[in-house]
């Protein structure tokens, strides 16, 4: 069985953990820090309330971005930035397609999460408010590959695309 969880990226002096926007997120801890004041942190199992990455991103002033983890199999990706506002991909697309199937409203994939190409210049954007410049091409090469062994490490390449936290 793989690992189940959520990974939440912001930018703050504070620790993320004693912010008001993740505050039912007990269990919460420090996963990596980075430049910038950027920081990683890992809510294993995803059981209750992580929180909101638009109520982080507004608390903090800057972009966040949640990764939830299903089975090491695939990612649900969420970010959100105070100016660029939010969006959802995933990483691991055919696995994430098996997951979702198609409900009872006939709703697939498509219908959930942005395509590689649309969800890679959110990205950029996000990125560009955090104050880096990214390449779409490199973001749209994490978001169509495959997460064999770990989808958990398509998120940390994709950190490392939008130059958060480097790998």
């Amino acid at each position: 069985m793989g690992y189940w969880g959520y990974f939440v990226v912001g930018r703050s002096e504070r620790p993320l953990g004693e912010l008001d926007a993740l505050a039912g997120a007990e269990g919460l801890s420090l996963r990596a820090e980075a430049s910038g004041g950027w920081q990683v942190w890992e809510y294993p199992s995803g059981e209750g309330d992580v929180g909101s990455m638009n109520s982080l991103a507004r608390e903090t002033g800057a972009p966040a971005l949640f990764g939830y983890v299903m089975d090491s199999d695939c990612v649900v990706v969420e970010a959100a930035g105070p100016e660029s506002g939010a969006w959802t991909t995933c990483l691991g697309r055919a696995a994430m397609a098996e997951y979702i199937g198609a409900d009872e409203e006939g709703l697939t994939l498509e219908d959930y999460f942005l395509e590689p190409r649309d969800a890679a210049e959110r990205a950029v954007s996000w990125a560009e408010e955090a104050g880096y410049a990214v390449t779409a091409e490199g973001v749209v090469e994490v978001l169509t590959a495959d997460p064999d062994p770990l989808a958990e490490n398509l998120f940390f390449r994709l950190l490392d695309r939008l130059a958060v936290v480097p790998l």
